[in-house]
């Protein structure tokens, strides 16, 4: 069965919500590749897939264990994470020597289609990124991956699902509140992280544009989120600014976004054109950027 959930990985400069003693910690240990563990999960994902969301609580039990997880004691997550069939591993990966605490699935079931979580050992949290249509939208889950290496003090929240898995929209997160997904961008959002989430779009003739900000159901703009708009345009990515014109794929219907403006934190919603993702001769502008955006979030 397709998978949906998410990954979660946090790393830069320490604060109150940094891992806490070594007592806590998981007591699983693994050494990985992390962007190959990453990227392997996500190149499983098939449209035709099935996908149950996980209960309300199941829900109530992930976004718990996270929360404890976030504020460092391991031992209290995985007593609320096991009965739901869930495990937290302590991971030390290969390319960068950092380590993550990962949350996943015991075994293969139900557990195992909503996803995954990354959480570094070592450092504390100041925004994230989320990909709630891996392979779907193509490359978004490698651009994800690459801010997460590239930028301190960040976290990726990554679906783990094709958009058209299950049945009615089942698991297209960006539009369902019951996903582990949005229950993870939620508890995020009730720390005050910023969030920006990651799209693809594809070349038409109203889309005319590499890039198409907005900043969801809020309909305004930071001023780093402006800045990142320059950005691009400096590189020459044509970009349409949703917060002063009208634009498409806005996302003012996006559910993480509503969710964000309720908890007054900060939300970028970025649709990329296939030229700016992947190893197409946008991409390093559109990721330079984006960069740019969550280093001024990381040294707020």
């Amino acid at each position: 069965m397709a998978q949906v959930g998410l990954a979660l990985a946090l790393f830069g400069c320490q604060s109150s919500t940094d891992q806490g003693t070594e007592e806590s910690a998981p007591q699983s240990r693994e050494l990985v590749d992390l962007r190959s563990r990453i990227l392997t999960y996500t190149a499983e994902f098939e449209p035709d897939g099935d996908y149950t969301p996980p209960s309300d609580a199941q829900r109530e039990k992930l976004s718990e264990g996270v929360g404890h997880l976030l504020d460092g004691n391991a031992t209290k997550a995985e007593q609320l994470l096991t009965p739901i069939g869930l495990k937290v591993t302590r991971l030390t990966d290969t390319a960068s020597g950092r380590r993550y605490d990962e949350i996943a699935a015991r075994r293969q079931g139900e557990a195992q289609h909503w996803g995954r979580l990354y959480l570094n050992a070592d450092a504390g949290l100041r925004w994230n990124a989320q990909v709630p249509h891996p392979v779907s939208d193509r490359d978004t889950e490698l651009l994800g991956v690459r801010l997460l290496e590239d930028n301190p003090g960040g976290s990726l929240v990554l679906a783990g699902a094709h958009r058209r898995a299950g049945e009615e929209g089942a698991a297209d997160v960006a539009h369902s509140e019951d996903s582990a997904f949005h229950t993870i961008v939620v508890e995020l959002q009730k720390r005050d992280v910023p969030g920006v989430q990651l799209h693809g779009f594809a070349r038409d003739s109203d889309r005319p544009y590499e890039a198409v900000l907005s900043t969801g159901a809020a309909q305004n703009a930071h001023t780093e989120t402006s800045a990142m708009a320059d950005a691009m345009e400096a590189d020459g990515l044509r970009v349409c600014r949703g917060w002063q014109d009208r634009c498409p794929l806005e996302g003012v219907t996006n559910v993480q976004g509503r969710a964000a403006q309720r908890q007054h934190a900060k939300f970028v919603h970025v649709e990329l054109a296939p030229s700016a993702r992947g190893d197409r001769r946008h991409a390093d502008e559109a990721e330079k950027a984006l960069s740019g955006l969550v280093t001024s979030w990381a040294h707020d």
